[in-house]
């Protein structure tokens, strides 16, 4: 048996990395795409596009739903392997998200910029706004909903891009902030969120900069707590409401669960300013392509 200052048998080594937790799930992915890939091509594309989702929502702080949603629309179409209404890609969204926030809170909690009074405060009001709009987005044509999220798209885009950032915000805790206005923020996007089955973090972190004035980073960490309130309550809304398929849920849910974590760990590398200025074209770039897709 070799002693602890002995290089262990490469074996020994081998083994001990396939039961890390990290590799374990990046091998539940690769099984979980070639599975796929086997037997339907467009779940193949759902757990590709699962995961570029999740690394967006670990890098920046939003659940990924601006990003999924432009992204099961036309994607799926472009390459052959189906097409999905959209009022199913806003159930399935909301899956990810819920998926998403979880995994990628896991690391913004390690490094801790999550923020427990953001998170109880805004994320009860995300809550029930996500329910109600969850389950009456039933009755909202696929353009209302198109519309609906586009709009929110606009309004996030504008504010990130409009307002500006002390240097020292990246460093301090969060300041002194209204509870009651907080409340109403959230209940707000949560409402129009879980009718088109997205976090809301892309237009809550917005306004969480710039009205309750709290640092980047630590509205990036907190707004995933939220979302993932705010996706908890949706995702109940919409099977309330019988919107959810279940094998394109999981294909959504298979890709995002290594991949938020990967874009957690990548957010603690970048620079506040850099969080802000990708968040802004990331939602920009979408808001564009969509309006475009409204008025043709």
């Amino acid at each position: 048996m070799p002693s602890p200052l002995e290089p262990q048998p490469l074996a020994s080594r081998a083994l001990e990395t396939l039961l890390e937790p990290a590799t374990a799930i990046v091998l539940a992915w690769i099984a979980a795409v070639l599975l796929v890939v086997h037997s339907d091509p467009l779940l193949a594309t759902l757990v590709v596009l699962g995961g570029i989702g999740a690394f967006v929502a670990g890098l920046t702080g939003v659940g990924g739903a601006i990003v999924m949603i432009p992204l099961l629309l036309y994607v799926p179409p472009w390459l052959g392997t189906g097409r999905l209404a959209l009022h199913e890609i806003a159930a399935i969204t909301m899956v990810q998200v819920f998926a998403a926030a979880a995994s990628g809170l896991a690391g913004h909690l390690r490094e801790g910029f999550v923020d427990r009074r953001l998170a109880v405060t805004l994320g009860a009001g995300m809550m029930i706004g996500s329910l109600v709009g969850a389950i009456a987005s039933r009755w909202l044509p696929p353009a209302a909903l198109q519309g609906i999220f586009a709009t929110m798209a606009v309004a996030g885009a504008v504010m990130l891009l409009a307002m500006k950032i002390r240097p020292e915000d990246a460093v301090t805790g969060a300041p002194p902030w209204s509870a009651v206005v907080g409340f109403s923020l959230a209940l707000g996007v949560g409402l129009l969120a879980g009718a088109v089955g997205a976090g809301g973090a892309f237009l809550l972190i917005p306004l969480m900069l710039s009205v309750l004035h709290i640092p980047p980073r630590i509205a990036v960490g907190s707004s995933l707590a939220i979302a993932l309130a705010g996706a908890t309550a949706g995702l109940a809304g919409k099977f309330i409401s019988g919107q959810v398929p279940g094998w394109t849920a999981l294909a959504l849910v298979a890709g995002a669960l290594p991949s938020a974590q990967l874009g957690a760990v990548a957010s603690t590398r970048l620079k506040s300013g850099q969080l802000r200025v990708i968040l802004a074209l990331l939602i920009a770039a979408v808001a564009i392509k969509m309006w475009l897709e409204i008025l043709r």
